[in-house]
């Protein structure tokens, strides 16, 4: 994470934290306002470990890649592959 970004996440989180507590002068200490204040401390310790974090991980690299085809053959399967296997909802194979 830059200064840049840390900054800009720190004056969001104060400005949140402001309007946390116009809330709580507004409705007191209701549960709904003692929740948002937990949840604000704890956007506060993330943000906080982000900066002692090392550097992002590397993005995933998809398994296949984008010009990578499987290729299915439009021949019938073998009919010995279904033997004994029902169809759901059908009634099953007449035997």
């Amino acid at each position: 994470m830059t200064s840049t970004e840390f900054s800009e996440l720190q004056r969001t989180i104060g400005q949140l934290r402001h309007c946390v507590g116009a809330l709580r002068a507004r409705y007191g200490d209701v549960p709904a306002v003692q929740r948002l204040t937990n949840d604000l401390e704890r956007i506060d310790i993330d943000a906080g470990d982000l900066v002692a974090a090392p550097a992002a991980p590397a993005p995933r690299v998809p398994v296949f890649a984008e010009t990578e085809f499987v290729h299915i053959p439009d021949t019938p399967y073998d009919p010995a592959l279904w033997q004994g296997a029902d169809d759901e909802g059908v009634g099953g194979y007449q035997r």
